[in-house]
């Protein structure tokens, strides 16, 4: 089996990489088209898959390139001739089914995140440009069943075009260990308790209409304020720099967070010992707006108490009071109150966090999800 993925960065998507690599080991002979030989591109070579340089990220600003695009897609598929063709993006699936309108190749959309079907216009421009020969893999549940219904509402048919399957991670890594690191770093005592966040810094997209951050960076800072109200000893920790030079929204949550909690915040910015780093938490927190499962999995994996938004594909990993708390998103009175819940009931949090590190374990293991992957392959293509 001879598979196509198309992938529109080299600075992140560590997660279709390690699917790929998976794929791989299994037989499958799997291209990627990276828009560059620059950041991860060589990890992608030393996974044994094929790399072929073709930028395939539409935005506004590049729509004038729409056709130099199609055509250089074109020649690729010629060239290599797939039995499948596997996107991991929004813009680069609509470039895929502009491209291969009128081919029989089955073109599949993994969807990283459900930020998209959230808004009528882009659920209405993706249905445009699909066809028979499409099919989706929903990476939670709530990302699968939207799909399931608007297929039926705009094709009126129950036939089997949309799957699912979480994208997994290497599980071995996450291990706690030394939580004095973090501590030491910030020179801050043992009986100091640590709410910590991992994620990069996305910017308001106001042509939507969202106000903060994606990952609600801002919401945290609010909610730890209220929290010290009453328990002095807590401080925050953000960990993960600007996103595809965000640097201007990352100085303005430093200094939102300076100014609503002093010195009791700490960005650390982008690190590479984030399994360290996580050690040190007492209780991890993801208020997204918008989010797939996002980095609960890792706080998971790791045994870190874990507080997310009840968006997306959290509640999948998240079971309310079982293997962490649920917060109402962009409530940041109900975000301070979990974690107050936390705090209070250091017990509870320390059994929701072992039941949910044993479900991350199983759902979102790499070996298990890329045979899962496979046998979609193999289900579509017979």
């Amino acid at each position: 089996m001879k598979v196509l993925h198309l992938v529109k960065t080299t600075a992140g998507a560590t997660w279709a990489l390690l699917q790929m690599g998976e794929l791989v080991k299994q037989g499958v002979e799997v291209h990627v088209a990276l828009p560059s030989y620059s950041g991860k591109a060589p990890l992608y070579q030393k996974a044994g898959i094929t790399v072929h340089i073709i930028d395939m990220d539409i935005s506004l600003r590049s729509i004038r390139n729409i056709f130099p695009m199609i055509k250089a897609f074109r020649n690729l598929l010629n060239e290599i001739q797939p039995d499948i063709v596997h996107s991991h993006f929004f813009s680069t699936t609509l470039v895929m089914r502009l491209a291969m309108k009128g081919l029989k190749i089955p073109k599949i959309f993994q969807v990283p995140g459900p930020l998209h079907l959230e808004y009528f216009f882009f659920r209405w421009l993706e249905i445009q440009v699909s066809d028979k020969n499409d099919y989706w893999i929903g990476s939670c549940e709530w990302t699968k069943k939207k799909y399931e219904s608007i297929l039926y509402k705009h094709l009126l048919t129950d036939e089997k075009r949309v799957y699912l399957s979480y994208y997994g991670t290497d599980i071995t890594p996450f291990v706690r260990s030394d939580m004095t690191y973090l501590r030491n770093e910030l020179g801050v005592p043992g009986v100091t308790k640590i709410i910590g966040m991992v994620a990069y810094m996305y910017p308001p997209k106001y042509y939507i209409g969202q106000k903060r951050g994606l990952k609600g960076h801002e919401d945290l800072i609010d909610a730890v304020s209220i929290v010290r109200k009453k328990y002095q000893n807590v401080k925050l920790v953000f960990v993960g720099g600007a996103w595809a030079g965000a640097d201007r929204y990352e100085k303005k949550v430093i200094a939102y967070g300076q100014k609503k909690l002093g010195n009791n915040v700490f960005f650390l910015g982008t690190r590479s010992d984030v399994v360290k780093l996580y050690s040190g938490f007492d209780i991890a927190v993801h208020p997204s707006h918008s989010e797939n499962v996002g980095g609960a999995v890792e706080s998971l994996l790791m045994n870190i108490p874990t507080i997310t938004s009840n968006v997306g594909g959290f509640p999948d990993l998240i079971k309310h009071k079982e293997t962490g708390l649920l917060a109402e998103s962009k409530n940041v009175s109900d975000l301070a109150q979990k974690i107050l819940f936390y705090l209070e009931f250091p017990q509870i949090a320390r059994q929701n966090s072992e039941k949910g590190r044993a479900l991350a374990r199983y759902l979102f293991d790499i070996k298990r999800t890329s045979k899962e992957i496979n046998g979609i392959y193999q289900t579509i293509l017979t």
